[in-house]
């Protein structure tokens, strides 16, 4: 009888361990696809539409795979992963991430691989690999990156494979000192210009293998024949002659910026009066500000002489109102004609001493006013012919 009770005690307690696993699998899947050994704790989380890094995974974790999800490494995320100190790969492969933010991996010093490929990453910021001093292998393919600073693989001492493949890359600056085994360009729209020839000599100077060397290709601008990136003739004295015309360009820029900014500070207010209430000297002015001043003046002053005509139109009526007319060219001629008649029709007197004839003149045509269209001249005085 002991023996079976003792049998069905150990078979109670199977079930009941049994049953708190099933539990235990049911509540935490993560931990379901994850392999527990007694120094590693491989764990794979793929294709379960998760949003955010799980919370309840164990925190000596060395293995852990987030691929084929839409996690998009947000700073609740990124506070998780720092809890995995053991962590030495990451794949976050296949997800919705668009900028990789500094510090993103900060606390992972023991991160060997890290895939973040298949993305949707358009920006990268200059320290967001930053202490990663262990990591090896950086897969950052098939992406939309557009742009890397030469900056952003410093702190990567130990990196040894770099995947750049089908992104957008134009150019890449990259140091004579950073050191690769292997590095993978394909897929990107390279443009063979001054700004590749950093990174073409590199590839020819140091003992990096480029995959897929043949389909590594750029295009000179303005046409569609491709060559080699490693290859392709790109002149270093074209270069430098480009290079001193931008800087020519950029300095007499920066030289007028400075003359407009020295202006725009000589004529601040705040350099009139000081800090301290003092008043600082003001500029000397040029020419250019006595013609301006001359011009002000001459302005003011004819509109000063406008506005007093207006105001004031007192002083001006009696200039105005002054109405002589100048005799027309033929009117002495009308007169001598009238005289003449007047002359001819005025009575004489024949004295008897045969004395000569005295002329008797009278005031016959005398000057009336009439409504023959002119007016009346009361500034002259009519002229009466008496007898002489």
């Amino acid at each position: 009888m002991l023996p079976l009770r003792s049998n069905r005690k150990a078979l109670n307690m199977k079930l009941s361990w049994l049953v708190i696993w099933a539990g235990t699998l049911f509540s935490n899947p993560v931990t379901a696809d994850c392999n527990i050994t007694s120094q590693t704790v491989t764990c794979e989380e793929s294709g379960k539409n998760l949003h955010n890094i799980p919370t309840n995974l164990v925190q000596n974790v060395t293995k852990l795979s987030l691929k084929n999800n839409k996690i998009t490494l947000k700073d609740s995320d990124k506070d998780i992963l720092r809890s995995f100190i053991n962590l030495t790969e990451l794949y976050l492969n296949e997800n919705m991430i668009t900028v990789l933010y500094s510090n993103s991996f900060f606390n992972l010093t023991k991160l060997i691989v890290l895939d973040i490929s298949n993305n949707h990453i358009s920006t990268v910021h200059k320290a967001a690999f930053a202490g990663l001093n262990q990591l090896s292998v950086l897969n950052l393919s098939y992406n939309a990156i557009i742009q890397l600073d030469s900056d952003v693989f410093t702190s990567l001492k130990s990196l040894t494979v770099l995947n750049l493949q089908y992104n957008f890359l134009k150019s890449f600056h990259i140091k004579p000192s950073f050191k690769l085994i292997k590095i993978i360009l394909a897929g990107n729209p390279w443009t063979c210009s001054c700004d590749l020839l950093v990174l073409q000599i590199w590839l020819t100077a140091s003992n990096v293998t480029m995959e897929n060397e043949n389909s590594t290709t750029c295009t000179f601008p303005n046409t569609e024949e491709k060559f080699s990136i490693k290859t392709a003739t790109i002149q270093p004295a074209d270069c430098k002659i480009e290079k001193a015309s931008l800087e020519n360009t950029v300095t007499s820029t920066s030289a007028i910026k400075l003359k407009s900014s020295a202006l725009l500070t000589a004529l601040t207010p705040s350099n009139i009066t000081g800090n301290n209430g003092t008043h600082a000297e003001l500029p000397l002015l040029g020419k250019s500000w006595t013609f301006l001043a001359g011009v002000l003046g001459f302005v003011l002053s004819t509109t000063l002489l406008i506005f007093t005509a207006v105001k004031c139109p007192t002083w001006y009526r009696y200039l105005i109102s002054y109405s002589h007319r100048r005799l027309e060219e033929n009117d002495p001629e009308m007169f001598e004609q009238e005289f003449s008649a007047d002359m001819s029709s005025s009575p004489t007197v024949t004295d008897t001493n045969n004395e000569d004839p005295i002329v008797i003149f009278e005031e016959i045509n005398a000057f009336v006013p009439g409504e023959d269209g002119f007016i009346e001249d009361k500034y002259i005085d009519s002229y009466v012919t008496e007898e002489s």
